[in-house]
């Protein structure tokens, strides 16, 4: 059974506060894009396989999040031992979420392949023990994000008049480095009102907070937000801690 497992933008980044637990608050606007990581499990006689192609996975067994998912479920059910197989198109530590999309996408897919029923309340309180984001790609509809990025609210947002088109440096940022020049600030105004403005405001109104000290890093990184612009972009932003950066156009 195959799954396409897409990635996200961040619309908007807040970094507001750190918390006591060492993590950062945040306000952030999710939107689910096309670009798709194909996925795939057949039923296995000699253990639990994972096999890839396209960009290289090199994680540690007990690092992939496609084995935590799938070690989620048999935990609790009991399922056959599975065949994982993964065409990985979307970047990896590029701020799209395609490891978190990932790691959902086989928990729904398990959850078909094996008939399991499990509801969305339950897919998500398995998505919120693999990673902070996870959770969103079980509804994956524009979601406004808060806190550690793990409290959602819905949104009426609705992108599909125009083109959105992303590029990936090939530079990997990891979300320590991306966090370790922030000094976290409330927000003058709140994404859940900005994002109700039109787009042609966006530019002056919606920031990353990561882009300042990222850009400093990698010139490479903000040059490709400035060609964006200059390509007559009507937003274009650096999604997530990086690397990539997307454009809106008109279509």
């Amino acid at each position: 059974m195959v799954i396409f497992s897409n990635a996200k933008i961040n619309i908007g980044l807040n970094i507001t506060e750190r918390r006591d637990d060492g993590f950062h608050n945040i306000e952030s606007i999710f939107y689910p894009i096309d670009l798709k990581d194909v996925l795939e499990i057949v039923k296995s006689d000699n253990g639990i396989q994972f096999t890839n192609m396209g960009i290289v996975v090199d994680s540690l067994p007990e690092d992939n999040l496609i084995i935590k998912a799938y070690n989620l479920i048999a935990q609790d059910y009991d399922i056959q031992l599975v065949k994982i197989h993964l065409h990985k198109i979307i970047p990896i530590g590029a701020g799209l979420g395609g490891g978190s999309s990932n790691a959902v996408y086989m928990l729904k897919l398990l959850n078909n392949f094996f008939e399991l029923n499990i509801s969305n309340e339950q897919l998500t309180n398995y998505a919120k023990q693999i990673g902070s984001d996870c959770a969103f790609f079980v509804k994956n509809i524009p979601t406004f994000a808060s806190q550690k990025g793990d409290v959602f609210s819905n949104i009426e947002l609705d992108l599909s008049d125009y083109k959105i088109i992303v590029k990936n440096p090939s530079i990997f940022v990891s979300t320590q480095e991306a966090y370790s020049g922030i000094v976290p600030k409330k927000a003058d105004s709140s994404l859940k009102d900005l994002i109700n403005r039109p787009i042609s405001e966006w530019k002056n109104t919606i920031k990353n907070d990561f882009e300042t000290e990222i850009f400093k890093k990698y010139p490479k990184i903000k040059q490709l937000k400035t060609d964006f612009y200059n390509q007559g972009a009507i937003y274009a932003s650096m999604s997530g801690s990086g690397s990539s950066v997307y454009g809106i156009f008109e279509k």
